[in-house]
């Protein structure tokens, strides 16, 4: 990037402040924060080209249509919001700005589950292995499955109606986050599995997608971002 644009955080929690800390790395300035008290005074706001939000589900469905209101595109790596989902992308197609939702902006996670949709493809129809589901985060994780994990549930059953891709999940101690597909036969196993070494790599992502986000109007996914706007 040529210009240094301007970056409001949206949630000044673990993620929040690893985003505030490399986005000079991505061209970035950074305009200002919003936490929980600086929400409720929206004239109190900086102005920004592109917001970040990890903050809550309820936060998220609060802020995201005032945020769009200020002409500001947003990157929304914040989970559990997924019963205003719906509601929030069609509101979102009504402004003259962009928004990137998606459970993970890790790189590696998002190739792990296209692979994971590639596997569901081969083992559909293949009874005698069943797929299961197994992720583990850190014990301050509000929602449980994660995003992720649901993600890999329905790209699994996309790829293979007739599996219901259950899923266990695990909070504990400080793990960044591990997820794993399992298919198990009566005589072997397949396993993919992606294990995330620092949320570093999360908050890379979301400052990827925004340093793509301008420009682009609409509702997009990360896999947008990274292979190409979906036709």
């Amino acid at each position: 990037m040529t210009d240094t644009r301007r970056l409001l955080v949206v949630g000044r929690g673990r993620m929040g402040q690893i985003v505030e800390r490399l986005c000079p790395d991505y061209g970035f300035q950074l305009a200002g924060t919003i936490d929980r008290q600086a929400a409720a005074i929206e004239n109190d706001w900086p102005a920004a080209d592109v917001a970040i939000d990890f903050s809550t589900a309820d936060a998220v469905a609060a802020n995201l249509p005032r945020l769009l209101g200020r002409g500001i595109s947003v990157v929304v790596g914040t989970t559990g919001w997924q019963r205003q989902e719906a509601a929030l992308r069609e509101l979102a197609k009504t402004y003259d700005a962009g928004v990137v939702a998606a459970p993970n902006f890790a790189l590696g996670v998002n190739i792990f589950l296209a692979l994971a949709e590639r596997a569901a493809h081969l083992m559909a129809g293949r009874d005698t292995f069943r797929p299961w589901i197994h992720e583990l985060h850190h014990a301050a994780k509000a929602d449980a499955p994660s995003g992720t994990a649901q993600a890999l549930r329905e790209r699994g059953r996309a790829a293979d109606p007739d599996r219901q891709f259950p899923i266990t999940s695990i909070r504990a101690g400080a793990i960044p986050g591990i997820h794993t597909l399992t298919y198990d036969g009566p005589f072997d196993t397949v396993m993919l599995s992606h294990t995330a070494r620092s949320r570093d790599g999360f908050a890379a992502g979301a400052l990827l997608a925004a340093e793509w986000l301008p420009g682009h109007t609409g509702v997009f996914t990360f896999e947008d971002v990274l292979f190409g706007e979906a036709q």
